[in-house]
């Protein structure tokens, strides 16, 4: 293919797979009674709606305004015309790039989501197993600025022969010219996936990923695996998080060979430390990442936000740093931007239709929109009251004002 990209800023590339969501309505059983065997149990209507990164991340990209390209790979059957046709509900170009195979069959999760019980998900990975690097067309994605991949650890091609073809992808993209991103997900420990040394992996891509973007716990489990279980047989692994362990992981992912290390905290905000390394930081297409982001650690904490349902959140976080950096703004700025848009995410059932345009999202944050405190313990950190973000006490920049 050699058709350009001209004008694109973003190019979004991985998991694609589209959610069926019974729902229900207020119940009074438990798990146990509402799913015994062999009872008919009377739902309301189905709601579809594409998930994964692709659609995640990508769709709210293009609903922040900015001009996205999205590729995944889906089967000729039903589950895939449906894809395709949420996607031209937002805009037909969005689906130029996808992928149709008529020898796979389209993935798809089940959601059952029952008031007062905890979700759960019934995913089959299915055409997302056969993506592979040379489904990504790199030489006609010359003009795109950034290139994000999402979701490795559901895409079996990605994760075998210790990560090949996403080394193999991440290598020819970054020899493209573009700055690259990559974000991860939490494998079944007991499967395939999860029994893959995600350490090794990591330590093979991340020489050509300038932007890491996972979650705590997917990065806990992923380089330390045995402080994972330790973490989750006391509790939530949130509740045991502090200031140095984040320091901690993040060094890892920096020594490894990212640009920037960038970790989802859920309600607790975004933390990033970067490297301390200039060349590493002169990224293809973002001239603003400068001698001013070296060195840098910062926590932005969540805004407060009326909770509807978390799908989504953290990739819709990710659209919005993707967003800020290709707007050029300031790391501390681009990192308030990205809980802003994860703010919008939750106060939605889905992943993106609360997302607005990027200047609706600046309008809130200007109007004075309140933040949660982290209860994360951060010690030795400081308060920057004029960026209303948190800095480490390895930050190469000193906080200017006083704690409010």
């Amino acid at each position: 293919m050699s058709e350009s990209v001209d004008r694109v800023n973003a190019v979004v590339a991985g998991h694609i797979c589209l959610d069926v969501i019974p729902t229900f309505g207020p119940r009074q059983e438990s798990w146990q009674e509402l799913f015994a065997p062999g009872r008919l149990v009377n739902v309301g209507p189905v709601v579809t709606a594409t998930g994964g990164a692709v659609s995640n991340t990508g769709l709210a990209l293009h609903r922040l305004g900015v001009k996205t390209e999205l590729i995944g790979k889906i089967g000729t059957d039903m589950f895939g015309s449906a894809i395709l046709d949420i996607l031209r509900h937002y805009d037909e170009a969005l689906t130029r790039r996808m992928i149709t195979d008529a020898s796979e069959t389209t993935s798809y999760t089940i959601v059952i989501s029952v008031p007062g019980i905890d979700r759960m998900f019934f995913h089959y990975t299915g055409a997302n197993d056969g993506f592979g690097a040379d489904d990504v067309p790199v030489e006609s994605l010359a003009g795109g600025r950034i290139f994000h991949f999402g979701y490795p650890p559901a895409m079996r091609r990605m994760y075998l022969n210790e990560g090949r073809e996403l080394v193999t992808l991440m290598q020819r993209v970054k020899a493209a010219g573009m700055t690259t991103s990559l974000d991860m997900a939490y494998p079944e420990p007991d499967s395939e996936a999860g029994r893959i040394d995600w350490a090794s992996i990591l330590a093979r891509v991340l020489p050509y990923v300038d932007i890491i973007l996972p979650s705590l716990e997917e990065t806990l489990f992923m380089l330390d695996r045995p402080r994972f279980e330790a973490f989750i047989a006391r509790g939530a692994p949130m509740e045991q998080v502090d200031g140095a362990l984040l320091h901690d992981l993040a060094g890892r992912l920096l020594d490894m060979g990212a640009a920037m290390a960038v970790l989802k905290l859920g309600d607790q905000g975004l933390y990033v430390r970067t490297t301390s390394e200039a060349a590493s930081l002169r990224l293809p297409g973002l001239p603003q990442v400068d001698d001013t982001w070296q060195s840098r650690e910062l926590l932005a904490p969540c805004f407060k936000a009326d909770v509807v349902g978390t799908t989504g959140a953290g990739d819709c976080t990710i659209a919005g740093f993707l967003a800020g950096l290709l707007k050029g703004l300031p790391i501390e700025d681009v990192m308030t931007g990205a809980v802003a848009v994860g703010g919008f995410n939750v106060e939605s059932a889905d992943a993106v239709s609360g997302i607005p345009h990027w200047d609706t999202v600046q309008a809130r944050i200007g109007a004075g929109w309140e933040r949660h405190e982290p209860t994360l313990s951060l010690d030795g950190w400081q308060w920057d009251a004029v960026k209303n973000i948190w800095v480490g006490p390895h930050d190469h920049a000193q906080p200017t004002g006083e704690r409010t």
